[in-house]
């Protein structure tokens, strides 16, 4: 029952979605009249027609993220006002609204969809007066084209720079790893070639000798897609209108309606309450910092010599260089050994199969369990021009029952931007990068494990925005611990096993400079947040991340510094006044990791409770019920304090 992957006829696919989402609209109709049989008549049927249109439309999505080129970003965009204008169609379709409303559930998952989507339907505008159901509309259709505007002119300035340096000096002590990788040819000279894409970026910025170099570097990083500036400024109107469409004050009350936060009140305490704990402790590691500088002769340590002597200070104190982890993590079998870690975790296994794909470098794995195939998962993992930054996961399939009782198996993407392999050396792996590994690898988990009947609260679907990150935070912590690591840490040219001591530092690594890693993500967070909650146009946008950086930032960026013209998370993704979520739902990961290791072994009691309680459980109940069902209790905020040593 898995569906194979395809390259779509990008010169046909509009036309193509265009008749699908025609028939769906048929069929859709057809179901409404059938609502008085109830919900298996009724309702899952019509889940059926969403999970048909992302098995069409999912292939495009994902190559124009993971293999960009004219033609995916033209069949993309023609996309666009297609699939918002159907869903725009659907949602505010009253005759479905009350069809939806007049179907009893029969079990507390069914209930949890009628609930999901009677409330989506009122926060749609199905009930609103004509005119404003007509703004609705063409608001949804004109954001979806922001979106992706933003997004695609954050890859193109990102592709558009380079940085070719002549000297060796410039690139004197940088890993070998980072140089292989920059090396070039001009002229018949040999050069380094460095660019904005993030494994090239952060080689330099923290390795780099040459101050100029890594500001000018920085500064083409952070000037990126001027352009956008225009664009944020149309998405706030557009965004604050559509919540005042609805009824609300501003858009945080909207993003809020759909999340486990109770309000606007409670997640700015929330962050202000960390960002006053996080405070005193970034500001005596950024001091560490400057007298480091100092000895350099720096006396004033700006954005661009942080990650820098970040570097150097951790060498110093700790004596330990991410770079010094490369050799023990080779790209396929830290992959391998994270899959045997997982399966034993959780009861099991994954084979690797051989199946249509998109790049020769995709691998692809399915999932076991009592003799039983559930799942599937692909593996895109290096980093190449044609894919955006970053790392995440892409559900595609969902698992569920159709309205024939027919079971369907989940499968999912993990696309990672990790440095490439070379005939000469394969993908090594600084340490970070495992973790980013492990990160994507606890989303998909959340979605290819469920056992939830129903699709529309099944894996992914249905989990509040701002607990989804919870799965995946809570299975990054053991990248950490040394027993994990032994699974798949061995040196790629000797064989020789991880070091004990290099284990240990890896695991002290974990915390430093936490103080200022932690005010680094509450600025974004706060920023966000503020930034929703009234209109923020041209100039205000800069003076409000001004006066949170002045409070919040131990060392003050540059004042050409415009993060937010690559802030795609909030601009081009879903994280719009959701950014807190993050830590937000790096409470429960936090307090969950602790309930299922004491610091020496896993408590298999626990990983059998979460897997049965969180990870099997998708979006069928919110998860604070969840939470409560597998440990009695609701998460310790103190954990997330505790899990960086800020506590005390």
């Amino acid at each position: 029952m898995f569906q194979p992957f395809k390259t779509p006829n990008y010169d046909n696919f509009p036309k193509e979605l265009e008749v699908l989402l025609k028939q769906n609209e048929e069929t859709i109709e057809a179901l409404i009249e059938k609502a008085e049989e109830g919900y298996e008549a009724f309702v899952r049927p019509y889940m059926e027609t969403f999970e048909k249109l992302d098995l069409f439309f999912t292939p495009l999505s994902h190559l124009n993220s993971v293999e960009n080129s004219e033609k995916t970003q033209k069949a993309y965009e023609a996309s666009l006002p297609l699939l918002s204008a159907y869903h725009t169609k659907l949602s505010q379709n009253e005759r479905l609204f009350e069809a939806f409303k007049k179907v009893k559930s029969n079990t507390p998952e069914q209930a949890e969809v009628l609930r999901q989507e009677i409330r989506d339907f009122k926060l749609s505008g199905v009930d609103l007066p004509k005119e404003r159901k007509k703004r609705l509309e063409e608001i949804n259709l004109r954001l979806s084209e922001l979106n992706n505007r933003f997004s695609q002119n954050l890859l193109d300035a990102t592709n558009a720079y380079e940085l070719i340096i002549e000297d060796p000096k410039d690139v004197e002590g940088m890993p070998e790893s980072d140089l292989a990788l920059a090396k070039s040819e001009k002229e018949g000279k040999t050069v380094w070639r460095f660019t904005l894409q993030a494994p090239s970026y952060l080689a330099y910025m923290t390795y780099g000798p040459n101050r100029k170099l890594r500001e000018e570097l920085y500064r083409a990083y952070t000037t990126r897609a001027p352009e956008n500036a225009e664009i944020i400024d149309e998405i706030l109107r557009l965004r604050d209108e559509k919540a005042k469409i609805l009824w609300f004050d501003h858009f945080s009350e909207l993003s809020l309606a759909t999340k486990s936060a109770p309000n606007d009140e409670a997640v700015v305490d929330f962050l202000n309450a960390l960002a006053d704990a996080a405070a005193p402790y970034a500001q005596k590691e950024a001091e560490r910092l400057r007298e480091l500088a100092k000895a350099d002769g720096i006396e004033d340590l700006q954005s661009y010599d942080v990650a820098f002597y970040s570097e150097k200070l951790k060498k110093k104190e700790l004596d330990f260089d991410d770079e010094q982890t490369r050799p023990w993590f080779e790209q396929g079998r830290v992959l391998r050994g994270m899959l045997d870690f997982v399966g034993e975790l959780f009861g099991v296994e994954f084979v690797e199969v051989e199946v249509p794909v998109w790049n020769d470098k995709v691998r692809v794995y399915e999932l076991e369990s009592d003799g039983e195939v559930f799942g599937r998962i692909y593996f895109d993992l290096e980093a190449r021009k044609s894919k955006r930054g970053g790392a995440w996961m892409h559900d595609w399939q969902t698992a569920h029952i159709d309205e024939r009782g027919q079971k369907h198996p989940a499968s999912a993407f993990v696309v990672c931007n990790f440095p490439p392999s070379t005939d000469e050396t394969p993908s090594l792996l600084r340490h970070d990068d495992v973790v980013t590994l492990f990160h994507e690898m606890g989303h998909a988990l959340h979605h290819l494990f469920s056992k939830v009947s129903e699709r529309f609260v099944s894996g992914i679907h249905g989990v509040a925005w701002d607990v989804v990150e919870f799965p995946s935070q809570f299975l990054e912590n053991f990248a950490f611990e040394k027993a994990v690591l032994d699974r798949f840490a061995i040196h790629y040219e000797t064989g020789e096993p991880l070091p004990e001591e290099l284990a240990r530092k890896i695991k002290k690594s974990k915390n430093f400079l936490a103080g200022m890693a932690m005010a680094r993500q509450l600025e974004f967070a706060l920023f966000d947040f503020l930034l929703h909650q009234k209109l923020y146009q041209g100039d205000e946008v800069q003076k409000l991340l001004d006066s949170l950086r002045a409070r919040l930032s131990p060392v003050k960026p540059p004042s050409y510094n415009r993060f937010q013209w690559g802030f795609a998370h909030i601009f081009a993704g879903g994280y719009a006044a959701g950014y807190y979520s993050y830590k937000w739902a790096e409470v429960l990961s936090a307090d969950a990791f602790f309930a299922c290791f004491d610091g020496k072994r896993i408590i298999k009691e626990k990983t059998d409770g979460y897997k049965r309680h969180i990870l099997q459980k998708g979006g069928s109940a919110p998860m604070g019920e969840l939470y409560r069902a597998w440990l009695g209790r609701e998460a310790k905020p103190e954990a997330l304090l505790r899990l960086y040593g800020l506590e005390g």
